[in-house]
């Protein structure tokens, strides 16, 4: 009998939905999925943790605890392997207690797959949700590339009973699978790994329900879908449709349609009747014109649109694509599909090819993430060789839980809260916070107020916190509360509009300006974003008037969540800063001023 496999919870806790559905309406949604019939209710992953911490009110970990309290159902969390939720490799030791830590707070089921199809990459997660007792489904990624793909994905699903899987599900981020392909995949997948075998596909105009239904008519089970609005909103294969259409053919999943359409009133109450960002029918069209994510073309077409450029997408799709080739062809999933992506939109936006490597293109060549399934054109491994100059190395050391524990006193107080410190840094902090926050004795007796006046206050509060109102005041009689978010970041974007961005630095009396021929220009090698701070509530990198050395930072640009890091290149003084913060900027434009030295002052040697 197929299975099916409900993703609503998790899509509606990640980008773009995040915030548009309450914890408690989570809840409640939960408790009404529970009673439907579904193998599982994959509830959490890597877009869930970023906005969890993003939002700084409620931790990742208490989500699933409370969603785990509420279901008997088993419920799942989707890993990027030893990315886990991030997009970025982390250690082994981080790997095996994050997954102890997400099976303490109640995750039956591990879906875990590698960007890269790298089984190594997998082997660390594989033996801690062994070692945890739980379930392991292991994907591989499906992404349209040269003749011989299948045969590529058949030589890695031989392997996966080694990891202890209990199934293989075929990845389509791209809505590559038409339905005679996914038959192929799944009987061909199925012998070569003697596991079943399930399906998780996106793709708009119905591709994806075609391809899940001849999966299922091929002996697939575990078929990833979610609730109609989610999945018309996100291109994903509807619980409903699917449900309807398996039973047509007699092939009865043990899925309630009523108990869906329940919970389908719930979500549409929810998302209420603005349209959801950013799958317009533009971004759709051309993500099934060019087979890839959806969310990504939508990710460039909204970089093009910051910079006057968005009727360009068609050479950024077409750049991508030759990109991808000279890369070894990996798959496009979440977070390769960016960084190549990055680097295309730096190509086409500059007019210039290879002058500049983002720092996680650069990874993915020198062989930091995996090995890519074909072999990577020499002409890009020497143009990163040449643009490298050891940078990214110091970033292959881990985070170490036992070196931040000292550092996090009173800050974290148990081990899954270390872990966001781990993987998130500094991001993590505002969430921690709040949560400590909320065991401090309560200073409303203090106020004068009744217990039931207080209760009052608490429920503000949280509305507050849960809704993103900024502000609420409220007038009873002679009493008059106002509630006021006191978010740290948001903090930081006001003080930057109010305060100016480049202090003016008065010359001593009698001092001459540098003549414009002696000072260096550092002009933006790409298009993206102009960040003077590591964080929003950090110190700029540099001031006006600062002494700067070889390889010392000066700022940030930001393209397709991308950080990139311009340097100093010499000995200099930072004579102007010629972008404010957070505007976007265009290549070549300039970014600072600065004199250079003639020698260290005599007070340095």
């Amino acid at each position: 009998m197929p299975r099916l496999v409900d993703t609503t919870i998790r899509l509606l806790s990640q980008e773009p939905l995040a915030e548009r559905v309450s914890a408690a309406g989570l809840y409640e949604l939960a408790g009404e999925l529970d009673g439907a019939g579904f193998a599982c209710l994959e509830i959490s992953g890597g877009g869930c943790f970023d906005a969890a911490v993003r939002r700084g009110v409620e931790s990742p970990w208490e989500r699933i605890r409370a969603i785990r309290a509420r279901c008997s159902t088993p419920l799942g969390m989707a890993l990027r392997g030893r990315f886990l939720v991030g997009s970025r490799p982390v250690s082994g030791d981080l790997v095996r207690r994050f997954i102890a830590s997400a099976a303490a707070s109640g995750i039956d089921v591990f879906r875990i797959h590698d960007p890269l199809n790298d089984l190594t990459n997998l082997s660390e997660a594989a033996a801690a949700i062994r070692e945890a007792g739980k379930e392991l489904s292991v994907g591989l990624v499906h992404s349209p590339g040269p003749t011989g793909e299948t045969e590529a994905l058949l030589e890695r699903a031989q392997h996966l009973s080694e990891l202890g899987a209990a199934r293989v599900l075929l990845h389509d981020p791209a809505s590559s699978l038409d339905p005679a392909k996914a038959r192929e995949l799944v009987e061909r997948v199925g012998e070569a790994s003697g596991l079943p075998v399930g399906l998780h596909c996106q793709g708009a105009g119905g591709v994806a329900l075609a391809a899940a239904v001849e999966a299922v008519r091929a002996g697939g089970t575990h078929v990833a879908c979610a609730l109609y609005p989610v999945a018309l909103s996100l291109h994903r294969v509807s619980a409903e449709s699917l449900t309807r259409s398996l039973a047509g053919l007699e092939l009865d999943t043990g899925v309630d349609l009523e108990v869906l359409w329940r919970g389908s009133e719930l979500v549409d109450e929810a998302l209420g009747d603005e349209p959801v960002p950013p799958l317009s029918p533009r971004v759709a069209v051309r993500a099934a014109e060019y087979s890839l994510p959806a969310g990504l073309v939508a990710e460039l077409d909204a970089s093009l649109r910051a910079h006057a450029s968005s009727d360009r997408l068609d050479e950024v799709l077409d750049e991508l694509t030759t990109i991808r080739r000279e890369c070894g062809w990996p798959p496009l999933a979440s977070p390769i599909g960016q960084v190549l992506g990055s680097q295309a939109l730096l190509h086409v936006l500059s007019a210039q090819r290879w002058r500049f490597v983002v720092d996680e293109l650069r990874d993915l060549v020198d062989g930091r993430y995996g090995s890519p399934p074909g072999t990577i054109d020499a002409t890009v491994k020497r143009a990163v060789e040449l643009l490298g100059d050891g940078a990214g190395e110091a970033d292959d050391v881990p985070a170490a839980l036992e070196d931040l524990r000292a550092d996090a006193a009173g800050l974290a107080a148990s081990e899954e809260e270390l872990l966001l410190l781990a993987l998130y840094g500094e991001d993590a902090e505002p969430l921690l916070h709040s949560v400590r926050a909320r065991g401090r004795r309560d200073d409303s007796e203090a106020a004068g107020l009744t217990p039931s006046e207080a209760e009052r206050l608490r429920e503000i509060i949280r509305v507050v916190q849960e809704s993103g109102v900024a502000e609420v005041t409220i007038e009873e009689g002679e009493m008059r509360v106002t509630v006021r978010r006191t978010d740290e970041r948001d903090d930081a974007a006001i003080a930057q509009v109010a305060v100016p961005v480049a202090p003016v630095h008065e010359e001593p009396e009698g001092a001459t300006e540098p003549r414009a021929d002696d000072l260096i220009r550092v002009e933006s090698p790409m298009v993206g974003t102009f960040f003077r701070a590591p964080q929003p509530d950090a110190d700029p990198f540099v001031e006006e008037g600062d002494t700067v050395g070889p390889g010392q930072t000066l700022c940030i640009l930001e393209a397709m969540k991308l950080m990139n890091e311009v340097q100093a290149e010499a000995e200099a003084v930072v004579r102007r800063i010629c972008v404010e913060n957070a505007e976007p900027v265009e290549y070549g434009q300039l970014l600072f001023e600065l004199e250079p030295l003639n020698g260290r002052p005599l007070d340095a040697l």
